[in-house]
């Protein structure tokens, strides 16, 4: 069966940057399971996958703009500690939900803090990165409606509700 839309797929992965340093990997875990399609996954990934079957292994090098998008300066903010209400302590790396500049939400990470100031990031870690990632197809079957209708696969590997 090849990899489509509202296709259950389970990958291998290893995810290294360009210096070659592993970000993430499936190695020693469970396979990660997706609905193919449903924007469960980066994009760039996605349309490597496309049309491939249980089995299959590639390498493939994904490009900022299809996968976290490239560095936006815009996103980077200096805020005053008093911004950040009912928190005792604030330290570098904490995550908050914070309204976007489209008056949606997003995550900002605190990347600095000197005295009363502190620097947030709307950047997802990885954007502006190239992504190389080494995937063996693990299995490939057809999603159930449920799956479809939730927008991601259930039981092993994938939500739980």
């Amino acid at each position: 069966m090849l990899i489509a839309a509202n296709k259950a797929v389970s990958i291998d992965y290893t995810l290294t940057n360009d210096a070659g340093e592993v970000i993430d990997s499936s190695a020693g875990g469970a396979p990660l399971v997706y609905l193919h399609g449903a924007g469960n996954i980066i994009i760039g990934l996605e349309r490597a996958l496309e049309g491939k079957q249980a089995g299959d292994e590639l390498s493939v090098a994904i490009e900022p703009e299809d996968a976290y998008g490239e560095y936006s300066a815009e996103l980077v903010a200096t805020l005053n500690r008093a911004m950040f209400e009912g928190v005792d302590q604030l330290e570098v790396g904490m995550q908050f939900h914070a309204s976007g500049p489209d008056g949606g939400m997003q995550i900002v990470t605190i990347r600095d803090i000197d005295g009363d100031d502190v620097t947030v990031d709307g950047n997802h870690p990885l954007a502006g990165q190239r992504l190389n990632f080494k995937v063996k197809v693990v299995t490939v079957r057809e999603a159930s409606d449920e799956e479809i209708a939730h927008g991601h696969i259930h039981g092993e590997g994938g939500h739980h509700h």
